[in-house]
């Protein structure tokens, strides 16, 4: 089997050529999100080649713009939606909604209604209150109950606000069954980006205990989806993927056997992470007292628009700037809004070059997802980020 290269077409600094044209050609008013597109299709192709028995979700949350949901439509991608927003882009560019999961667990039932009127079949849940609310809105529909599992290894946590226990699934899986709706089977997710591949082995080895207990009650789970959590490349390297792969293949084999499920995957991050930069700008650069130890840099990209996961500094960006192999000194990186908390890296060690100045650009690689989805609307009269797609 041959497997696409996931970095072909990959150049300076985890940019692409077409992106470096682009900026050197049209240099777009900053701060602004400029996606290859090949280099989405090119992740989709490859994770294709990798698992091939898995069908592959995305997740729009991750990057919402027209153009990448078309891109990846075209290549035959299902989608995972969070939202009746979501679901109408998906509407609008012609996506069956065969092809769409309604893939919160958290929705109000008048987005249910619609969502079931307009075709889509497929829901998740993890309480008794959803369950009540899709049985309501959308009766007869497919079901399944999104577990709670560790997220060690992850960068992103997600294992608080989302899921519920083994013990509960079954049981509201059972639940299901009664209300007249369609249980076929669970999911989970690992956190966002995961940097453990073996935390897919794990919570899949929790998933089989949900299916074998349903199956003690006459109800046959028939689907398994494996969340999203795949990685970008961020400053810390990450396994590669076909790692992650082999560890997911090699325990659906040893947990399901030949009584395998049908297996969905819901990649966002590592779908349109690293085929993205973010051009940003320097505002101003100060120091607070004559004996400062480090410079203050202040971008046109901050927290609420653009940067929101630098929260608690988790998603560490790789930065690059023209002046880039001088004397450099260590910064804290702050964000234009009036606003104390819109600061980006105060402890994660960053250094500049002593000589950059107000005017020049800095750039965040990999830098595709969660940022222009994440953008406020216009907190301080900042306009959301625009977004380029080549």
């Amino acid at each position: 089997m041959t497997v696409p290269d996931p970095d072909r077409g990959a150049s300076i600094g985890g940019t692409t050529e077409r992106i470096e044209q682009f900026l050197r050609d049209v240099r777009p008013p900053t701060p602004a999100i400029v996606i290859d597109l090949e280099v989405v299709r090119n992740r989709y192709r490859t994770l294709q080649a990798l698992l091939p028995d898995v069908a592959i979700f995305y997740a729009v949350k991750a990057n919402p713009a027209p153009p990448v949901i078309a891109a990846l439509a075209e290549l035959g991608a299902s989608f995972d939606l969070a939202s009746p927003g979501e679901i109408a882009r998906c509407r609008e560019i012609g996506i069956a909604p065969a092809r769409c999961s309604f893939g919160n667990t958290i929705k109000t039932e008048a987005a249910i209604a619609d969502a079931a009127q307009g075709g889509i079949d497929l829901f998740a849940f993890d309480s008794v209150g959803e369950l009540e609310k899709l049985a309501r809105a959308a009766p007869g529909a497919r079901v399944f109950c999104r577990l709670l599992v560790e997220n060690r290894g992850s960068q992103w946590p997600l294992n608080h606000k989302f899921g519920c226990s083994h013990e509960m699934a079954v049981e509201l899986l059972l639940r299901a069954r009664k209300l007249g709706l369609r249980p076929v089977g669970a999911s989970f997710h690992v956190g966002s980006q995961q940097t453990d591949p073996l935390e897919w082995p794990r919570a899949i080895k929790g998933a089989v205990r949900v299916f074998r207990e349903c199956a003690r009650h006459g109800l046959d789970l028939e689907l398994l989806n494996l969340g999203g959590g795949l990685p970008a490349q961020y400053r810390a390297e990450v396994p590669p993927l076909r790692v992650y792969a082999g560890e997911i293949e090699a325990a659906l084999a040893v947990e399901f056997g030949r009584s395998r499920p049908r297996v969905l995957i819901e990649p966002g991050r590592h779908m349109v992470g690293d085929a993205g930069l973010l051009r940003s700008s320097v505002m101003l650069i100060a120091t607070k007292s004559r004996h400062a130890q480090r410079r203050w840099v202040y971008l046109d990209a901050g927290r609420y628009n653009g940067l929101p996961e630098t929260y608690e500094e988790r998603i560490r960006y790789r930065l690059r700037t023209p002046r880039d192999g001088g004397a450099a000194g260590p910064v804290i990186l702050a964000g234009p809004t009036c606003d104390s908390t819109d600061v980006l890296y105060q402890r994660a060690d960053y250094h500049l070059p002593l000589d950059l100045g107000v005017g020049d650009p800095v750039d965040f690689l990999s830098a595709g997802a969660y940022t222009a989805s994440y953008a406020s609307v216009e907190f301080n009269g900042f306009p959301p980020l625009r977004t380029y797609c080549l």
